[in-house]
């Protein structure tokens, strides 16, 4: 077995070589040197079912050998030039994207991360309507750079010392816990009704977009209730806003449709994209209808965005998620894993709530009055680590397991997971 210095030597060069803001899971944390599709392994040799897919990029499984095999061959063909040079793979996959997205979006530009397409498409947003306020969701995620990080409702990631002006927040649409104390349906989607009076009291009148992502992973995998997108765009449009939807983590069939915004059956102006489309490789885009799109004619590239390594990979991820019904497994798969925590949540209170679309999933942990239980989170993720899951966590109160496993993942894989979560919960909540 290869030698590797192990997570405690990990550890403490991170300490020495790595700016202190970047943190990790677990108390114990093992050393990940091996993937295989839904699958990891630690140092050791020991396996892990991966539940989290690096926060919802490895849609299509680690080192996936169909994808991987024609990313070898790009790179020992053509690996760079920029894409201010002639490349057939950024076009094809630009088309591609064309085809998938919804409603008219047409004209893609390529970047490397989230974050990148983000400020990307506000960018668009301001050329386009000629305005610069702009509105986001509490709870929201949107990157860690100046403007992204601002538009970011959260406060643990905010740590820009000079916040910019011109943003305001909506309350998000949180069901479980409604910032506004209403209930659905009863409420009249009062939470997107509370936009159009943000921007008749809070903004100049002529706010440039509306940024959100479909379902907000970080705030704890929220789930809009159906109406709410129809209803802020048509608020949107009476005041000449655009409506930008984030789909970094939720595109690619993670929810079970290509993007989930089309469980909404909405259209966006603009649309972001990042992580599953390159199964790990880098690449982002924004990508909006021909009217918007055509404004940005002042000179603009991605010196790495759209080269022919991470164009390949795009292409590679939407021809495997289509030939192998990919949505179709994150419906099915998404569905056994919400009826089990469903059935889990019956017998132990500790889960307050189980929520999602597709394989995007999570269960709150509360106490039992209802506030929310970080400390019993952690200490369940901590024990299915040393089982052989990895889960993720999210939420304002860091207490919601989230699961985004690799869309590869088979009925066997959910059923050991909810099998060893039940005996998890008897033994730390009894």
């Amino acid at each position: 077995m290869e030698k590797y210095i192990g997570p405690q030597e990990i550890i403490e060069k991170k300490r020495q070589y790595i700016m202190p803001c970047l943190s990790h899971f677990y108390g114990k944390p093992p050393e990940l040197v091996r993937g295989s599709m839904q699958y990891l392994f630690d140092h050791t040799g020991k396996k892990y079912l991966d539940c989290f897919a690096g926060v919802s990029v490895i849609n299509c499984g680690h080192c996936n050998p169909e994808i991987t095999d024609r990313l070898c061959e790009q790179i020992k063909t053509l690996q760079h030039v920029c894409n201010i040079y002639l490349t057939e793979k950024f076009v094809l996959l630009a088309e591609r994207l064309a085809a998938v997205t919804p409603g008219n979006l047409r004209k893609s530009f390529f970047c490397s991360t989230g974050t990148e397409a983000n400020e990307g498409a506000l960018l668009l947003a301001s050329i386009y309507t000629k305005n610069d306020e702009f509105l986001a969701l509490r709870g929201g995620l949107h990157g860690r750079t100046k403007l992204a990080m601002n538009l970011t409702g959260i406060g643990m990631w905010r740590t820009d010392p000079h916040p910019v002006g011109g943003i305001h927040f909506a309350p998000n649409p949180y069901c479980y816990r409604c910032p506004l104390g209403k209930k659905h349906p009863s409420c009249d989607l009062a939470c997107a009704n509370a936009v159009e009076d943000i921007i008749k009291t809070a903004t100049s009148g002529r706010p440039a977009a509306f940024i959100a992502e479909t379902v907000q992973g970080n705030a704890g995998i929220v789930v809009p209730p159906k109406g709410y997108f129809k209803r802020l765009k048509e608020i949107l449009a009476a005041y000449g806003a655009l409506l930008i939807i984030d789909e970094v983590q939720t595109g690619f069939a993670r929810t079970g449709k290509m993007f989930a915004i089309e469980h909404y059956g909405v259209a966006p102006d603009i649309m972001t994209m990042a992580k599953a489309l390159g199964n790990g490789v880098p690449i982002s885009a924004f990508i909006a209808t021909a009217e918007i799109a055509d404004v940005y004619t002042k000179p603009g590239a991605s010196t790495l965005g759209g080269n022919p390594v991470s164009s390949t990979a795009g292409l590679a991820v939407l021809d495997y998620i289509e030939s192998h019904e990919l949505m179709k497994n994150a419906e099915d798969r998404g569905k056994q894993l919400m009826d089990g925590l469903k059935e889990l949540a019956a017998r132990h209170d500790v889960i307050g709530d189980v929520r999602g679309l597709g394989l995007m999933v999570g269960a709150e942990f509360i106490r039992s009055d209802g506030s929310p239980y970080p400390e019993l989170l952690d200490d369940v993720l901590e024990t299915m680590k040393d089982r052989g899951f990895l889960i993720g966590k999210n939420g304002l109160s860091r207490n919601v397991m989230a699961f985004q496993p690799p869309l590869v993942i088979t009925r066997q894989d959910v059923d050991g997971l909810l099998n060893t979560l039940e005996d998890v919960l008897k033994e730390k909540h009894a």
